[in-house]
C-alpha cells in the first residue's frame, strides 16, 4: 500500500505544480503576480513561506509514504490527505477560479480523497491479509 500511495502522491504533486505553471502562462494573473497582489492576496514573504509549507507536504508525503511504518505512514496518509483536500476544495470558493483551475482542482481533490480513502481502508486490508494468528 506504500508504493501505492507514494505513487499517488507524485500524481497529486505533479498536478499542484503543473497547475501553478500554467497559472504563469495566464497573462492576466501573470501581470498580478509581478505587482506583489493576486486576487486580492498580497503575496508577502509570509504567504510564500506558508505555500512552501503547504507544498512540502505531498513532497514529504512521497517518501514517507515508502519508508514510514504501516501505522505511522497510514496516520500521516490520513492527516495530509485529509488536510489537501480540504485546502484545495477551499480554494475553489475564494475568487472565481479559471476553468483549468478547476479542472486542476477536481484531480487534485479526487486524488487526495482517494489518497485518504486508501489510508483509512489500508489497516483493514492488511489485517484481511494477514495469516491466522498473525499480527
Amino acid at each position: 500500500m506504500g508504493a501505492r500511495l507514494s505513487t499517488l502522491w507524485v500524481f497529486a504533486l505533479f498536478n499542484y505544480l503543473y497547475c501553478d505553471i500554467v497559472g504563469l502562462m495566464d497573462s492576466g494573473l501573470l501581470k498580478q503576480y509581478l505587482t506583489g497582489h493576486v486576487g486580492g492576496l498580497d503575496v508577502s514573504s509570509g504567504f510564500l513561506l506558508g505555500s512552501a509549507v503547504l507544498m512540502e507536504i505531498p513532497i514529504a508525503m512521497i517518501v514517507v509514504s515508502r519508508l514510514a511504518r504501516q501505522r505511522t505512514g497510514r496516520l500521516l496518509n490520513l492527516a495530509a490527505g485529509t488536510l489537501m483536500t480540504v485546502v484545495q476544495s477551499a480554494t475553489l470558493v475564494v475568487g472565481t477560479p479559471t476553468m483549468y483551475y478547476a479542472f486542476f482542482s477536481v484531480i487534485e481533490i479526487a486524488c487526495t480523497s482517494y489518497i485518504t480513502w486508501c489510508a483509512w481502508k489500508w489497516r483493514v486490508a492488511e489485517a484481511q491479509a494477514a495469516p491466522s494468528g498473525a499480527r
